[in-house]
């Protein structure tokens, strides 16, 4: 028979079709010598059994792919979760006859045209309510726990190429895309759609009253543990705290001037005298009615806190213009004054609670701008992660929303500032340089409240390197002295807080420490050792003789320590476990394939034992 070329092979093959042409090729590439292997049964029969030709052997002989060597179409699972258990439900095949998205959900609501589209494959519960929320807990976070791994690997086939998995959720096909080919889309979302309006029909196992008893349970649960979790790390007290510090200083205004106004009928030169709304309110409750007070000094200078200030009230006091006051009316003005000064004192607590919660939350912002003004900017923002998200251009107009509409409006200039206003940067800028220092304050808040935002340790460095810098600026502007860069200040302040970590994790190991060396001292004194005398235990020392020394073997020249037992018994041992070893391995090899000889070999054996109790082995 005549060698045919290769290229006489292509031109043969693509006269081909179907199934004849695809194993024509693979015939001619394994056997290139025999042109006309496509024409006998055996070698057909045989193809068969083959898995079909790749891509590139088909690129290789310059054939072209046919719709019937086409890739089979892939097994499409569904993974739904719900609240009592995971479900794995697997799309049969069926004619999409819906062209319109529409149709495709009208379809879904039909449970018969579901039931043809979708079947329950693998069907699980949950243990309890407390594993059903870990289970949601980590679904919502985009984690894939070990039960949810474990009834996949269970329950979809091995081989990956075969079938696609469609999940819901992208962070949770995300956490599974390493282990399991992942399929999210519209029509995954439809048909998970259309899985959760038919769930109780499609898994008969399930009540639908245990299914609503279980979704109303988790649901309450998954709620309380989401709102016990503060994300922002406690910044909604600040917001709260910020708005009743403004409402504490509204009222103690008024009820101070009502204070006054009210007194002033009976001691009016006080008014004049002193000028603090809670020293007045003291003062007037030391001094009560004029004609009655014995004149205690020492009382009016602690109440208002000076002692030119009491010496002038004790002055005014015995030529006071004012009129008579009975006694029911001087009880009413003090219980009022010392409401006010209750009120004082509670915005004092609060204002210390509020410095000690922005060291905790936002610290460099409030070592910034103060904590005060700080906390304004978090409350107006709705939270230090929204504030952490604003540009520097909203951060410098936050809180002026309605001058910038009306100049939006208008087409006028927009304003400056807003809330940092009250900055006390802006106070000691020039008028004409108010503009420049708050948009670089902003600039500087900004920055501050995302470092507070997304790092893990509170430090203050940054907020006090990012204050040098505003300072630093304001100098710039009015003298012209050169700054430093912004590069330069943030490697101090990153070199700063490494050394502070350092410091941080030396304390910790002290501690740890000196809390193990307190135990292990707590654990030997309770059975302290008794002290012998010296003379004793020198005795003894000449009593005792000196041990011999043991002569070590020159064989052994793996192990350097002292061996438990003598060599010669060291290698009988060795030699009887071999010889234990081969005989099992070797009878199990002559029993298994029936090789003749069995007697031969048990001989060889013993003999080997026997050179291993020798210790030639």
């Amino acid at each position: 028979m005549a060698q045919v070329s290769p290229r006489q092979d292509r031109r043969r093959s693509s006269s081909l079709n179907g199934d004849k042409r695809r194993l024509c090729d693979v015939f001619c590439d394994v056997f290139r010598p025999r042109p006309r292997l496509q024409a006998t049964g055996i070698a057909i029969g045989r193809m068969k059994k083959k898995k079909p030709i790749c891509a590139a052997a088909q690129d290789d002989l310059g054939g072209e792919s046919s719709d019937e060597a086409s890739e089979a179409p892939m097994t499409t699972y569904l993974l739904y979760e719900s609240a009592a258990g995971y479900a794995l439900f697997l799309k049969k095949e069926f004619e999409e006859t819906a062209e319109t998205e529409e149709e495709v959900q009208n379809s879904l609501l039909d449970p018969k045209k579901v039931s043809k589209i979708i079947s329950l494959h693998a069907w699980t519960q949950f243990r309890d309510a407390e594993d059903a929320l870990n289970q949601a807990n980590s679904v919502a976070a985009g984690i894939a726990t070990e039960e949810l791994v474990n009834f996949l690997e269970m329950n979809l086939p091995k081989k990956k190429k075969t079938y696609q998995l469609g999940v819901y959720d992208p962070e949770l096909g995300k956490a599974l895309a390493e282990q399991f080919p992942i399929a999210h889309g519209q029509s995954v979302k439809e048909l998970l759609r259309g899985c959760r309006l038919h769930f109780n029909r499609l898994v008969k196992d399930l009540n639908e009253g245990d299914l609503d008893k279980a979704r109303l349970g988790l649901g309450h649960a998954f709620s309380r543990a989401r709102m016990q979790l503060d994300p922002n790390r406690q910044d909604k007290p600040i917001m709260n705290t910020i708005a009743l510090l403004d409402n504490l200083d509204k009222n103690i205004n008024t009820f101070a001037m009502r204070v006054r106004e009210w007194y002033a009928w009976h001691f009016p030169e006080l008014t004049k005298i002193v000028t603090d709304n809670i020293a007045y309110a003291k003062v007037s409750r030391v001094v009560r009615v004029r004609d009655n007070f014995e004149g205690d000094k020492e009382a009016v200078t602690e109440a208002c806190g000076s002692e030119d200030v009491a010496d002038e009230i004790l002055k005014a006091l015995k030529m006071s213009m004012g009129q008579d006051i009975v006694e029911m009316d001087m009880k009413n003005i003090d219980h009022f004054a010392s409401e006010v000064i209750k009120l004082a004192d509670m915005r004092k607590t609060l204002h210390e609670y509020l410095k000690a919660k922005m060291d905790l939350v936002a610290p460099n912002l409030a070592a910034l701008i103060g904590e005060i003004i700080g906390a304004r900017l978090i409350s107006h923002a709705g939270s230090l992660t929204n504030l952490a998200k604003y540009p520097a251009s909203t951060v410098q107009i936050l809180g002026a929303e309605k001058a910038l509409f009306r100049a939006i409006k208008t087409k006028g200039n927009t304003p400056k500032y807003g809330l940092i206003f009250h900055s006390t940067f802006i106070g000691r800028a020039q008028q004409k340089n108010k503009g420049r220092i708050s948009r670089y304050l902003a600039n500087k808040c900004s920055l501050a409240s995302r470092i507070d935002c997304f790092s893990d340790e509170a430090t203050t460095v940054f907020g006090e390197k990012l204050k040098d810098q505003v300072e630093e600026r304001l100098t710039f502007l009015s003298e012209g002295t050169t700054p430093r860069k912004n590069l330069e200040v943030m490697q101090e302040a990153i070199k700063e807080v490494t050394k502070l970590r350092k410091k941080r994790a030396k304390k910790a190991k002290a501690a740890a420490e000196a809390a193990a060396a307190g135990e292990e001292v707590e654990e030997g004194a309770v059975k302290p050792k008794k002290k012998r005398p010296a003379a004793e235990v020198q005795e003894e020392a000449e009593e005792a003789p000196a041990p011999k020394k043991k002569k070590s073997h020159s064989c052994n020249l793996h192990n350097t320590r002292k061996s438990p037992w003598p060599e010669p018994v060291v290698w009988r041992k060795r030699a009887a476990e071999a010889e234990e070893e081969l005989t099992r391995l070797i009878l199990c090899l002559l029993l298994s394939s029936e090789v003749p000889g069995f007697e031969f070999v048990l001989d060889w054996l013993t003999g080997c034992a026997g050179i291993a109790e020798r210790g030639i082995v």
